[in-house]
């Protein structure tokens, strides 16, 4: 196989940038496909990919017969639909966070895949291809700084949309570092608390914020993560690893310093498409030279329903202010 031709399922934000991605910093693959039921979203979507067709939706692009593999970037309520069409057609998936919205889907997702007797899905939580979180890591299993004691972790937007509502600081937002804190520690999230702080007057009305969730491991490891969406200065992505012999921290921008009129000023990203362009390159370049040789190369299916199940227990956290715990199928061979 020369290039893989790929169809993009979802046209908006996401998509749009996956498609800009892989026409452009992508080697050894070639969108042939944008599914978009918007006309005039994929139209326009399409002029970053001359040699894509549109198909208003994955049957009609699966049926005509054209397309390698599948990267789904809808929102997460439209994931399913697409997911269980390209299993039963065999293909490649990556598929972006979550996997689906809730355990009991993704638990489907599961079985369905299982049944296909391959691992087709690799689920888009690109933080674990981002530089400073592999090498944090690597220290963490390296044992150089002692055993980890804890986590704090930070995940700041400048602003939100109107549309964006209480419950997606959790779904998400936070499934972020529900997935990313299991990758660090190797352990499931075993329990979620969630307390609010002051709320933010410049938050979006109805939205009450920022909050501070807690996270702990079946390994002791305990995990502050302070979600703030209305924050203003810009999109700030942080973690502090606590040691018995010291501490590390990643996330702080790497722009220039300015030392000017009496004050230390350091440019900071304003969006998740700069902070993580690097880490969704590797994504995906990654997983396009897995796809190659039959493989995944990535988060797979499991992770992503471990990671929904979280969710669950987190949002039920939010909701009653109590500690709750994340309940968990127990793992098949299959993903062994």
């Amino acid at each position: 196989m020369s290039e893989l031709k790929i169809a993009v399922v979802g046209a908006g934000l996401m998509g749009a940038d996956h498609i800009i991605r892989i026409e452009n910093r992508i080697v050894g693959a070639q969108v042939a496909a944008v599914v978009e039921p918007d006309e005039g979203r994929a139209k326009a979507a399409l002029a970053d990919a001359p040699n894509a067709k549109w198909y208003p939706n994955i049957e009609a692009a699966i049926a005509d017969g054209g397309i390698d593999a599948v990267l789904i970037a809808t929102p997460g309520q439209f994931h399913e639909p697409v997911l269980l069409p390209a299993l039963g057609a065999g293909l490649p998936i990556l598929c972006e966070k979550p996997l689906t919205p809730d355990a009991e889907s993704s638990l489907r997702i599961v079985e369905a895949e299982i049944a296909t007797g391959k691992q087709l899905i690799q689920v888009g939580f690109m933080r674990r291809f981002d530089a400073g979180y592999m090498e944090l890591r690597e220290l963490i299993a390296s044992g150089s700084q002692g055993e980890l004691l804890g986590l704090h972790c930070a995940h700041r937007n400048p602003a939100v949309p109107d549309t964006y509502h209480n419950d997606m600081l959790i779904f998400d937002s936070i499934v972020h570092e529900i997935d990313v804190v299991r990758f660090l520690t190797d352990s499931p999230i075993k329990s979620v608390e969630v307390k609010y702080m002051k709320r933010n007057e410049l938050s979006p009305d109805k939205l009450l914020e920022p909050i501070l969730a807690l996270l702990e491991t079946e390994s002791g490891v305990l995990a502050t993560v302070e979600m703030n969406v209305s924050v203003q200065f810009g999109y700030q992505v942080k973690t502090e690893a606590v040691f018995q012999k010291g501490i590390a921290e990643i996330g702080r921008t790497a722009g220039l310093n300015l030392f000017a009129g009496g004050q230390i000023a350091t440019a900071e990203h304003m969006s998740f498409k700069t902070r993580f362009a690097a880490a969704y390159d590797s994504q995906i370049q990654r997983w396009v030279n897995a796809v190659k040789i039959g493989k995944i190369d990535g988060p797979n299916a499991w992770d992503g329903y471990l990671a929904a199940a979280a969710v669950e227990a987190g949002l039920s956290a939010l909701h009653s202010g109590e500690k709750v715990a994340a309940n968990y199928e127990k793992k098949p061979a299959f993903y062994r």
